[in-house]
């Protein structure tokens, strides 16, 4: 299992065009993904559960990647996030 910790720095937060990016992103892989905010966790494959997690600029997450691809597939997800969000 791999975990990654990261502080959002798009100014409008987790908005519908990255989310999408990274749902196709995270779609990739065979992995489960998910996605954590103040105790809060949905799968990384769904956008609609993304986007209701109301991430804002400056608010961390967490990832979770699990599975049988989950050293690459964390590296992916770490990837985007840093240059999409």
């Amino acid at each position: 299992m791999k975990k990654i910790v990261y502080t959002i720095k798009d100014e409008l937060g987790i908005h519908v065009r990255p989310a999408g990016l990274l749902v196709k992103e995270i779609q990739k892989y065979e992995s489960d993904v998910t996605i954590e905010k103040n105790g809060k966790s949905v799968s990384g494959r769904k956008l609609m559960a993304l986007m209701g997690l109301g991430v804002k600029c400056g608010e961390t997450i967490s990832v979770t990647v699990e599975g049988s691809d989950e050293e690459s597939a964390a590296a992916a997800v770490e990837a985007f996030l840093k240059e999409n969000l």
